[in-house]
Order: structure tokens, then C-alpha cells, then sequence
């Protein structure tokens, strides 16, 4: 398994979103101590570019911040645990899985967040609130991913703070909330699938270290279970977003989870 750290910031907006960088630099640390691996960090571009169609620091995002992921990716020789940083940084490592492995790909996004705005209808123009509508092909060409992720093959787990737009997304059933990400992505007909886990999924008295807190989240046994629910499907890939702390260990049994499910035979 590779552990990939992409301490990428700029795909947020707010008060606490260049604490992503130092965010990812301990998670990964802890990630690299609780699994026993080594960390590869992918480099990131520091600075800022213009809003440009909606979407903030769209120069960046597509430009050297893409390609050093992509290089990552060329021939990982196993399943890869991504480390972010924002969650714009699951557009690269779910695109090359739903090219390489096919349209069988289910994708379990657990998050406080759907993720399912396009450049049109962000509110903030920050492209980790597009990241899941990018991945099923919709939204900005630039980022919309071909081949996408089927319609229906994403599980909403733990979702709970909703756009207008992003609710018609799920009503045209792009993505299904549920209660077993397992379950509905075994009906949906998945026969791979790649884990996001923004820890935002948390509820912030369990964990509050995140760029975008939401109150009525899960406990860290909660999510531990959920994860481990997954082991009965074929997990080939996984990322974690979103810290912006650096007092970690309530997360260990977290990310055991996450490599239990990687690493399972």
C-alpha cells in the first residue's frame, strides 16, 4: 500500500483553509505510524491564482498541483491511501480508479458535505464543494472526469448539510444517501469501490480538528464501524481530507480502519 500526502489548500475557502497544509503533514505522520509505511509527499503549489468561471484558484488546481498527483499515480503497485489537504484532492485518484477499474466503481463519500455543487451554483466558489459532481462528469469541463462515475454507484454517508442545487442532484439520483454504505452499493452494482472520508463526518465534540465543522455528526467508534462494514466489498483505494489539526490520536483507530479495508486479503 502507498501513502500519498498532497497538502493541498487551495481547493477551500475560509479562515482555516491554509491550515490544510499543516493538517496533512500530521496526519500523514500518524497515518505512516499507525499502518507502518512510509509517506510519500506529493509536492503542492503554495500560492493563489484568480477566480476564473466560478472557480477559485483554478489555475493552480489544474496546473501543477494535477500533475504531480497524476505522476504519483502512474504505477502505485497496490492500493494508495491520499492524504489531503482539501477535497479537491480526490478528483485525480477516483478518476485514474474509475479508469482502471472500470464502470463497476462505487464510491463511499463519507462526509458532512455532498460535494455535488458545479461552478454554477457554488455559493463560495470552492472547488471541494464540486468535487463529487466533477467525478460523475458534470460541472466545469476541466474538471468534469471522463469517464465519470456512474449515477447511482456513490453512497452518501453521514451527509448532512445540503445546497438547494445539490439536492436536485440527488433527487436525479446522481449520488443515494444512506444509513450502509455497503449495502447500497452492493445493490447499485459495484464491484470495486474507493473510500472518501472527509473527517467533517465527525461530530465535532468527537472531533473538531476540521476546515468545516458540522454539528450532528458521528462518534470516532461510529465511523470505525462503518468503515469496517466495507470490508465486505473490494476497497482498492481511500482518502482522507480536510484536517486542520495537529492533536491526532483520537483518530488512530480511524485510520487502522481505513487500512484494514485497504489491506484485507
Amino acid at each position: 500500500m502507498l501513502i500519498n500526502a498532497v497538502p493541498q489548500w487551495q481547493g477551500a475557502i475560509g479562515p482555516r483553509a491554509r491550515g490544510l497544509v499543516e493538517g496533512c503533514l500530521a496526519l500523514s505522520e500518524l497515518a505512516g505510524h499507525v499502518l507502518g509505511l512510509p509517506v510519500h509527499h506529493i509536492h503542492q503549489d503554495p500560492e493563489t491564482s484568480d477566480v476564473v468561471s466560478g472557480v477559485a484558484n483554478r489555475a493552480v488546481l489544474t496546473g501543477t498541483n494535477r500533475g504531480a498527483q497524476l505522476a504519483a499515480l502512474e504505477a502505485p503497485g497496490g492500493p494508495v491511501l491520499t492524504i489531503g489537504g482539501d477535497c479537491g484532492v480526490e478528483l485525480v485518484p477516483i478518476g485514474v480508479a474509475r479508469y482502471r477499474y472500470g464502470p463497476a466503481l462505487g464510491v463511499a463519500w463519507f462526509d458532512a458535505h455532498a460535494d455535488l455543487n458545479t461552478a454554477a451554483s457554488s455559493p463560495s466558489g470552492a472547488f471541494h464543494g464540486m468535487v463529487l459532481r466533477s467525478l460523475l462528469g458534470e460541472g466545469d469541463e476541466q474538471f468534469a472526469a471522463n469517464p465519470a462515475v456512474e449515477a447511482g454507484r456513490v453512497a452518501l454517508f453521514g451527509a448532512r448539510t445540503f445546497d438547494a442545487p445539490e439536492e436536485e442532484a440527488i433527487g436525479r439520483g446522481l449520488a443515494v444517501r444512506t444509513d450502509d454504505a455497503a449495502a447500497t452499493l452492493r445493490e447499485s452494482g459495484a464491484e470495486q469501490v474507493y473510500l472518501h472520508l472527509d473527517l467533517d463526518v465527525l461530530d465535532p465534540a468527537s472531533f473538531g480538528g476540521v476546515n468545516y465543522p458540522e454539528p450532528g455528526g458521528l462518534t470516532v467508534s461510529e465511523l470505525v464501524r462503518a468503515i469496517d462494514a466495507l470490508s465486505e466489498m473490494d476497497v482498492i483505494g481511500a482518502g482522507i481530507t480536510e484536517c486542520v489539526g495537529t492533536e491526532l490520536e483520537v483518530l488512530e483507530p480511524v485510520i487502522a480502519a481505513v487500512g484494514r479495508v485497504l489491506l484485507q486479503d
